[in-house]
């Protein structure tokens, strides 16, 4: 290997065993008297150069041998990288029906029709479940209606029926009313009350004497003017409900806050990745597709 590299740089193989070495006096005079190359170059710095080669030759052979899954060359990285890397686990792949607007979607191998997804989204908004209902797909329906109208009715008893109002008016802005709108239709009277009270409200900031409102007051706002400082109707209603006012307030705000995400389900559909573990294999017999295929229909229900 020695005598095939200093060839190969050109140093001639004199000395002890050809190995390139020389007793100090014999380099000396052999550098005086040996004409340089034609490359410019003296033999010392030839000597050291292949010196230099065979150290980093030697080097990265005991970094190979350490570190046996390194390549040494950009050439074996590639076929050797493909033989000892693990493959890689299957990546789940989100069917393109979903950002395509399409209807039909197939969830872990059953075929979801979702068909008009606007018109469903606002359904679910309208009355809870009623989007899933319009879909077919009833269990989900039937859930979501029980659910989430059965938090919103009992936060609406806690709160004495008076936890549901819109109103914007300068000290009783009730923000809660945005959120608590998430049920739909339920919440959809306190706007006609709202409006009844704006248009029965005088200049100053007050409601008129001869206001009534509609359905014995349900869910009509408190008379103005509404102060913290001062003993109006609003306080009257915490008094007698006490904490069960707050609580109510916040139940009813989860309701709607929980129905967004009903919307969202009628309008995208079930997630759409496999939910129950089960892979896609690429030949199926006959007969275990004739299976699947019966008992689709009955797990449709419920995505």
């Amino acid at each position: 290997m020695t005598s095939g590299l200093c060839q190969r740089i050109g140093v001639p193989l004199v000395g002890i065993g050809g190995t390139g070495y020389r007793p100090p006096a014999e380099f000396r005079k052999m550098t005086r008297s040996t004409p340089a190359p034609p490359s410019g170059h003296p033999p010392a710095i030839r000597i050291f150069a292949c010196s230099t080669l065979m150290a980093q030759r030697s080097r990265k052979s005991r970094d190979a041998e350490s570190n046996p899954g390194e390549k040494s060359t950009e050439t074996d990285s590639k076929p050797d990288s493909a033989k000892g890397s693990k493959p890689k686990p299957e990546q789940i792949k989100v069917n393109p029906k979903v950002f395509n607007g399409d209807s039909q979607i197939e969830v872990d191998g059953i075929q979801v029709d979702l068909r008009n997804r606007y018109l469903a989204a606002f359904l679910a908004w309208l009355v809870p479940g009623a989007g899933h209902y319009y879909q077919g797909r009833h269990t989900k329906g039937t859930l979501f209606v029980i659910s989430i109208l059965s938090i919103w009715m009992l936060g609406f008893a806690l709160g004495g029926f008076h936890v549901v109002y819109a109103s914007w008016y300068p000290g009783d802005k009730r923000w809660h009313y945005f959120l608590q709108a998430g049920v739909g239709s339920a919440a959809l009277p306190a706007l006609v009350q709202g409006n009844r009270m704006r248009l029965a409200t005088d200049n100053r900031g007050r409601t008129r004497s001869d206001y009534e409102p509609l359905w014995n007051g349900f869910m009509a706002p408190p008379h103005r003017p509404v102060d913290e400082s001062e003993a109006d109707e609003v306080a009257a209603w915490y008094a007698r409900r006490g904490s069960g006012y707050e609580m109510g307030t916040w139940y009813t705000m989860i309701a709607g806050l929980l129905n967004f995400l009903v919307v969202y389900d009628a309008f995208g559909g079930p997630l759409a990745v496999p939910i129950s573990g089960r892979k896609k294999r690429e030949s199926e017999s006959s007969e275990g597709s004739t299976q699947d295929g019966d008992a689709s229909p009955a797990f449709a229900e419920g995505v």
